[in-house]
């Protein structure tokens, strides 16, 4: 893999911007259930949406300026370069909103930022968790529609898994996000990645360090997981709706710290 430093930005939407291991662990995904030290940005100071429970009518947020993607990235990315002090922690986005608003104030405590990968189904129920996601400073992306083995399911299936989520995304962001990872898979098949390109992801965003959370091991079992595999560069996949993975995120950050290594968004990982 091949990573240029190009700081080239562009000015795109919200959305736009912040859009286990194979088998029996993966299969469990369904349960959506520091880099101390390092001032935090200020989180922009947009209104939470108001509107119906399925978020319609909840006008987008501004844009922002995100670093462009340098070229030659693969079309599934397991881990950023390894030559950094950076990390990427990833949350599947589902569950209870509020794990995962307690899960987000852990990781903006300790100055970090991280990637959620949100099921439309959350959005649809907790259509105010896309704009907290965005005014915190994180990225927001695509795990699906509805959580289903979207790598086993036909074409026509597959792909309004995708689209659907990203629908939602969009009416309630402005973008469909940059991100999109497969449901109930590490890794996408060649039909999904070529699916995620067609609805609007270049890039399907896979992880080198699974922390298996959603087996409820608790909050020690979770840290240990994560810290014994990550790597400068690593992709660390949690969940959202967990107590054991807002119990370890504090010692899993100061872990990190301890490394030298911060966590910061997928975009940034990639374009340090």
């Amino acid at each position: 893999m091949t990573f240029l430093h190009r700081r080239t930005v562009l000015r795109v939407v919200a959305g736009g911007a912040l859009a286990g291991a194979a088998g029996a662990a993966a299969a469990g995904c369904d349960g959506e259930r520091p880099a101390r030290g390092v001032r935090p940005s200020p989180p922009r100071r947009t209104p939470s949406p108001t509107g119906s429970p399925r978020g319609a009518g909840v006008p987008p947020g501004p844009p922002l300026l995100l670093p462009r993607l340098p070229p030659g990235l693969p079309a599934q990315i397991d881990h950023g370069p390894r030559r950094g002090r950076a990390v990427a922690l990833t949350f599947h986005g589902r569950g209870d909103a509020k794990s995962a608003t307690a899960a987000l104030a852990e990781a903006e405590r300790a100055g970090a930022r991280v990637t959620v990968l949100a099921v439309g189904d959350w959005l649809d129920a907790e259509p105010r968790m896309a704009r907290r996601v965005l005014d915190g400073g994180h990225e927001l992306g695509n795990h699906t529609m509805r959580h289903l083995s979207i790598c086993s399911m036909p074409e026509k299936a597959a792909y309004a898994e995708i689209t659907e989520c990203a629908d939602r995304l969009r009416r309630l962001t402005g973008g469909i996000g940059r991100w999109f990872r497969p449901s109930r898979a590490q890794r996408a098949t060649d039909l999904v990645v070529r699916l995620a390109r067609k609805a609007g992801y270049p890039h399907v965003l896979s992880y080198d360090v699974d922390s298996l959370d959603f087996t409820d091991p608790g909050a020690e079992a979770v840290r240990r997981a994560v810290l014994s595999a990550v790597r400068p560069g690593s992709v660390v996949s949690l969940h959202f709706g967990h107590a054991g993975t807002v119990a370890a995120l504090p010692a899993i950050l100061d872990g990190l710290h301890r490394r030298g290594l911060r966590a910061v968004t997928t975009t940034e990982l990639l374009t340090r």
